[in-house]
């Protein structure tokens, strides 16, 4: 069982920065793939970007050369640096982790971009 929360959201004016945080527990050894996820009002969740056990990236054709995943050499913190941000890209974050047996959430960050 693994257990992720999420941090570092916030109010910024579109063009700023924001850093977010996932800091994951329990059994981090199963982890396949970490992920961020954004859920705006009335959308489904999308994929953002995902990093592998392996450091492998991928990211959301929109956030491309805006947007950076990382992790710590620890594995347990991934990072989502997110530079340039747009108004569109208000919502909820979420990080999950993806196992053999399915994926786990976090409860969330709100991220709101004014204009």
């Amino acid at each position: 069982q693994v257990q992720l929360v999420e941090s570092g959201g916030g109010l910024v004016q579109a063009g700023g920065s924001l850093r977010l945080s996932c800091v994951a527990s329990g059994n981090i050894f199963s982890i396949i793939r970490m992920g961020w996820y954004r859920q705006a009002p009335g959308n489904q969740r999308e994929q953002v970007a995902t990093i592998t056990s392996g450091g492998s990236t991928n990211y959301a054709d929109s956030v491309k050369g805006r947007f950076t995943i990382s992790k710590d050499n620890a594995g347990n913190t991934t990072y989502l640096q997110m530079n340039s941000l747009k108004p569109e890209e208000t919502g909820v974050y979420y990080c999950g982790s993806d196992h053999i047996t399915g994926r786990t959430w976090g409860q969330g960050t709100q991220v709101t971009v004014s204009s």
